[in-house]
């Protein structure tokens, strides 16, 4: 049976005064078109801009041709289309859908005068973002703010919703992250059964709000309380009145996460055995 191929247009927002249409006749242009609908979600929410400005550039302006808000724009949407490594983009930065996503369709000459680059970064100039650390030194001219970017994760579950909501619940979780080289911190798990970091994940809902990456030889509730605490107060911060739940496997069973309960007026769900914990609901 021969496939069916639909024969309409699907027209995006214009980019530099140039149209956007995908259609399905061009030949074999680019295999990530769906990321013209990462770019729609992203102008409707901002995560680009938003998280580009948690880092500092400390490039010499004269000397840029890729700025911060384009790389960080490139890191985010190779993650999402499955390009997890750098030397990736050596290639997608030829590709015209990220161009179009990133506003990028050719390259912009800096102060200067250098123009004959691709118009998005390859892996060397991404590599100087992934460096970044919390402060711009002789090597480093990229930082990154990272409480600021820890409060982005929950500011977008805020902005989300019109109205307040009365209850919400947090999902705490760890997990494996397996490792198949010798990474700086690695340890074997015996749950798991292999080498791994073990990152911990809060949850509401379909809303991610956590996500720290952790050496495996911990316990698995390491660092929720502190985690917890501060989103909570986030929360609040916005939302006075909402009633928050927590909910997790006997892994988080701790006094330490029972104690904040009291501490933040907080529901306690699913930790352990309910027999053995009587204050929780």
């Amino acid at each position: 049976m021969p496939t069916e191929c639909s024969a309409w247009a699907m027209a995006f927002a214009p980019v530099d005064g140039r149209r956007v249409v995908a259609e399905f006749d061009g030949g074999a242009i680019t295999s990530d078109a769906g990321a013209l609908l990462l770019g729609a979600t992203d102008r409707a929410i901002g995560l680009i801009e938003r998280l580009a400005a948690c880092f500092t550039d400390g490039r010499a302006g004269d000397r840029v041709v890729h700025d911060l808000s384009t790389l960080v724009g490139q890191r985010v949407l190779g993650i999402a289309l499955g390009y997890e490594d750098l030397v990736d983009h050596d290639q997608l930065r030829h590709d015209p859908v990220m161009g179009v996503v990133l506003g990028r369709l050719a390259a912009r000459p800096n102060g200067r005068g250098r123009w004959r680059c691709a118009p998005l970064a390859g892996k060397s100039t991404l590599n100087r973002l992934e460096h970044g650390t919390a402060g711009i030194d002789r090597y480093r001219r990229i930082a990154h703010e990272p409480p600021a970017i820890e409060r982005l994760f929950v500011d977008f579950f805020l902005d989300a919703h019109a109205k307040p909501p009365k209850q919400i619940v947090l999902d705490l979780d760890a997990t494996d992250d397996p490792l198949h080289g010798h990474q700086e911190g690695r340890f074997f798990h015996g749950y798991y059964d292999c080498h791994c970091y073990l990152p911990l994940y809060v949850f509401c809902g379909r809303h991610l709000l956590v996500a720290k990456l952790r050496r495996s030889n911990i316990d698995a509730s390491a660092g929720a309380v502190e985690e917890v605490a501060r989103i909570v107060e986030q929360i609040r911060s916005r939302w006075p009145r909402v009633r928050i739940i927590l909910r997790a496997d006997s892994g988080f069973a701790r006094d330490a996460l029972v104690t904040l309960q009291g501490l933040l007026a907080l529901s306690l769900s699913g930790i352990g055995s309910m027999a053995s914990w009587p204050s929780m609901v």
